[in-house]
């Protein structure tokens, strides 16, 4: 029997799919807030022990499938839980991080100096081309397919990792809970090698955990 045909054995049925969308780890620039973008850069040694202790959580909730982007800081978090599932990886370019054409490399400061009313006009939620790059509604266009054509591969109670990056985690979850591009900010960031969950409801995707560390809890009298 396949891991993934044991993994449905074993789970309790009428949950719903899931997906788990799971941040990389640490990167030298995250802690220099340098904008990474599409840009290659490696995990730390903090991101690596990151990527180790998250993936012995995710492990124990018996995923049926993980794909990945293929920049290294993302692939080698997912390796992490490959390691610990025997399941294989798919690596997509379309989860890749927003490119952001000139403002990769920079940090945050250098940023709003050589390009503030840019950077303001983004904070406001206001469609910019970071540096020249993509919409944050093109990287949804992108990635958000992705992940619903592996959640559509599971079992009826299957559950799909997604590793990939802060920002185009949020705009994924955006596009998926049908939230207008403008509200996507709201959600927040997350933390390095840290996740959210969305679970399959009777009226689509809900927002069950964001920006989690540590596992899932059932939800118990939310309307009382």
């Amino acid at each position: 029997m396949s891991a993934a045909a044991e993994n449905a054995a074993d789970r309790k049925p009428g949950r719903g799919r899931r997906v788990i969308l799971w941040r990389h780890g640490q990167t030298a620039w995250n802690v220099e807030r340098r904008f990474q973008g599409t840009t290659d850069v490696e995990l730390t040694e903090t991101g690596v022990a990151q990527a180790r202790r998250a993936a012995r959580l995710l492990a124990s909730l018996q995923p049926d499938a993980i794909v990945s982007s293929d920049l290294s800081r993302a692939a080698n978090t997912a390796a992490e839980l490959v390691a610990l599932t025997g399941l294989q990886v798919t690596h997509d370019e379309a989860l890749r991080e927003t490119y952001a054409g000139l403002w990769q490399g920079l940090t945050h400061d250098e940023i709003i100096a050589g390009h503030g009313d840019e950077y303001a006009a983004w904070k406001r939620g206001e469609p910019v081309r970071r540096g020249g790059g993509e919409l944050e509604s093109e990287v949804a266009d992108r990635a958000a397919p992705v992940v619903l054509r592996h959640a559509e591969k599971l079992p009826e109670d299957g559950t799909l990792v997604v590793v990939s990056h802060g920002g185009t985690i949020r705009t994924t979850i955006g596009r998926l809970l049908g939230l207008d591009a403008h509200h996507w900010e709201a959600l927040g960031g997350l933390s390095n090698c840290c996740w959210s969950v969305l679970g399959e409801g009777a009226r689509g995707w809900r927002l069950l955990e964001h920006n989690a560390g540590t596992l899932p809890e059932p939800v118990l009298g939310d309307d009382d």
